[in-house]
C-alpha cells in the first residue's frame, strides 16, 4: 500500500474515496485510520466515517502509528466513539503531514460476547462415541479479539505484507481477471517454531480483515476447524466427513455480502492431532504425508482420501472473492507438497529478534506500569535505547540506581535491551516472553508490599522487576538446559 499503484487501486475499494484522483493525490501514503463506537452507540458507520475524516483532515500531521486524541471534544463525535487510532503503515517515516497521505476511515462496533457457534460431526449417526465438534465459528469484529494485532511483533514486515496480499486479490477479483491466465487460491500457510505466534496472527488477521473490509460485507466470520474431529475410526469415512466440514463453509461463503476466514491449525502436522487424538496413531503417522505413504503402500488409504478431499475442497473455494484459508504447522516438512503448491504465502514465522523481544517486553512493562503495579518510569522506544546504546555503551552503569528521571529511563532500557539479549540467545518464544512478567512478580510477590492502585501496599520499583525479570530468565534456561540434555 505504500506504492502509487497500490493507492490508486485501493481507492477503488473503499467508499470514501472519489472517482478521480488528481496527479498530486497519486505520490500520497495511503494510512488508514480505524474508529472503535461505543458498544451501545447506534450512529449510523457512514455519518461517523465523515465526521471521523473530517476531523482527521482537520490536523496537521499525523504519527505513524498512534492513538488520536482531540476528538473527545466534539460532542457528536464523543458521543459515539470509544477510540480513534491510526494504523501501521508501508511508510518508514514516524508522521506525515496531511498533503502527504490519503486517509482511509474505517468504523467498526466489535461484539461484546464471544458469538461462539459450534459445528459437530457425527459419522452417519454411528453413535456418540465417534461425534465431536468440527469447528468454532466467531463472529468478527469481536472484542476478545481486540488489542491482539498490536501485540503481535515480528522482525519482518508479515502484517502489512498479509493485509496487502488480500487487497490484491480482490483487486484481481474486481477486475475479474481471467484464472486460466492469473491464477491464485487465496490460501497462505505460516510455519515455524511453536509460541511464535502463528495461530495469533491468524486470529488477528481475520479481525483486522473485518474492519478494514466493511465497506464491502456487512458482516464476517472467523471459522477454526479442529483437525482431529475430521478423522473417523470408521474405514472411508474421513474423506466424507472433509467434504461434509466444507459443504457447510460453502454454505457460509454463498453470502456474498459476507466474509469468511477459515483457520485450520496444526491439520496438516499429524504429530500435533496424536497428542489431541491418541486413537489416530494407528491411523496415519501425519495427515498430508499420508498421501505419500499410501501412494507408497506404507500408510492406509483413508488418509489418502482425506487429503484429496481437503485439497478439491480447497480448489473449489478458490473462486469465492470473500473467503479466505489459513493454515498453521510447527513441522513443515510434513506437509503434503500439493497443498504447499496451492499456498499464495508460505510464512516462515521466527523466534522473535532482540529488537522484537524488546518491544515485547517493553509493552509488558508499560501495561503493569499503567495498572500500577510497577512505579511509573518513561521506558525508551526501541529508536531511542538504540541511541542510549550506542552513545552510552561504555560510560553508563545500567545496574546503578539514580534519581535522575533521564539517566534511570536509560538505564532502564538498557537493561531491558540486555535481558532482551538473553532471551534471544536462549530461543524464548513470544509465548515464554509474556509469561515472564508473571514469574517475575511471582519472585517477589511474597515480600507482602507489592499491591496496585485502589489496594494497599505500593508499586514495585521497576528495578527490582527487572531483576525478578533476570532471574526468571535464567532459571527458564537452565531448565531448557536439563530438558535437552
Amino acid at each position: 500500500m505504500g506504492t502509487t499503484d497500490v493507492i490508486v487501486v485501493e481507492s477503488r475499494l473503499s467508499s470514501e474515496a472519489p472517482a478521480a484522483q488528481s496527479t498530486s493525490a497519486l505520490s500520497r501514503w495511503t494510512v488508514h485510520v480505524e474508529a472503535r463506537l461505543k458498544s451501545r452507540s447506534s450512529a449510523r458507520f457512514e455519518t461517523i466515517r465523515s465526521r471521523v475524516h473530517a476531523f482527521i483532515t482537520s490536523l496537521d500531521f499525523l504519527a505513524l502509528p498512534s492513538v488520536v486524541e482531540g476528538w473527545e471534544n466534539q460532542p457528536d463525535l464523543a458521543s459515539a466513539i470509544e477510540r480513534i487510532s491510526v494504523c501501521e503503515s508501508s511508510c518508514s517515516k514516524s508522521s506525515l503531514t496531511m498533503e502527504e497521505m490519503n486517509i482511509e476511515v474505517h468504523v467498526y462496533q466489535p461484539l461484546e460476547n464471544d458469538a461462539f457457534e459450534e459445528f459437530s460431526q457425527d459419522s452417519n449417526g454411528r453413535g456418540d462415541e465417534d461425534t465431536s465438534m468440527a469447528a468454532t465459528v466467531c463472529e468478527l469484529p469481536n472484542k476478545s479479539y481486540e488489542g491482539l494485532w498490536d501485540s503481535l511483533i515480528y522482525a519482518d514486515n508479515i502484517k502489512i505484507k498479509m493485509l496487502d496480499y488480500i487487497h490484491a486479490t480482490l483487486i484481481l477479483s474486481d477486475a475479474n481477471v481471467d484464472f486460466n491466465l492469473v491464477s491464485w487460491n487465496r490460501v497462505v500457510l505460516f510455519h515455524g517454531p511453536p509460541g511464535t505466534g502463528k495461530t495469533s496472527l491468524c486470529r488477528a488477521l481475520a479481525q483486522k480483515l473485518s474492519i478494514r473490509l466493511s465497506h464491502r460485507y456487512t458482516h464476517a466470520r472467523l471459522l477454526e476447524i479442529n483437525s482431529h474431529s475430521l478423522f473417523s475410526k470408521w474405514f472411508s469415512e474421513s474423506g466424507k466427513l472433509v467434504q461434509r466440514l466444507f459443504t457447510s463453509i460453502t454454505e457460509l461463503v454463498e453470502e456474498e455480502d459476507g466474509f469468511v476466514v477459515v483457520l485450520i491449525g496444526e491439520f496438516y502436522v499429524g504429530r500435533s492431532a496424536f497428542l489431541c487424538n491418541p486413537r489416530l496413531i494407528d491411523e496415519v503417522e501425519s495427515l498430508t504425508a499420508a498421501r505419500a505413504g499410501a501412494m507408497a503402500g506404507t500408510e492406509p488409504s483413508d488418509g489418502l482420501r482425506v487429503v484429496n478431499a481437503l485439497l478439491t475442497q480447497l480448489d473449489k473455494l478458490k473462486h469465492r472473492k470473500n473467503v479466505l484459508i489459513m493454515s498453521t504447522s510447527n513441522l513443515v516438512k510434513a506437509i503434503d507438497s500439493a497443498f504447499i503448491d496451492r499456498a499464495d504465502i508460505v510464512q516462515y514465522v521466527d523466534l522473535p529478534s532482540r529488537e522484537a523481544v524488546y518491544e515485547i517486553l517493553r509493552s509488558c512493562l508499560c501495561e503493569i506500569m499503567n495498572k500500577g503495579i510497577i512505579d511509573a518510569v518513561a521506558v525508551p522506544s526501541l529508536k531511542e535505547v538504540r541511541i542510549h546504546e550506542l552513545v552510552n555503551r561504555s560510560t553508563l552503569d545500567v545496574t546503578t540506581s539514580t534519581t535522575d528521571p533521564l539517566e534511570r529511563s536509560k538505564a532502564v532500557g538498557l537493561r531491558l535491551l540486555a535481558l532482551s539479549a538473553q532471551c534471544r540467545e536462549k530461543g524464548l518464544s513470544g509465548r515464554s516472553l509474556r509469561r515472564l512478567p508473571v514469574l517475575a512478580l511471582a519472585t517477589y510477590a511474597g515480600i507482602g508490599n507489592i499491591g496496585f492502585k485502589g489496594q494497599s501496599g505500593t508499586g514495585m520499583p521497576v528495578e527490582v522487576w527487572l531483576s525478578g525479570m533476570e532471574k526468571s530468565v535464567a532459571d527458564m534456561g537452565k531448565e531448557r538446559e536439563r530438558i535437552i540434555s
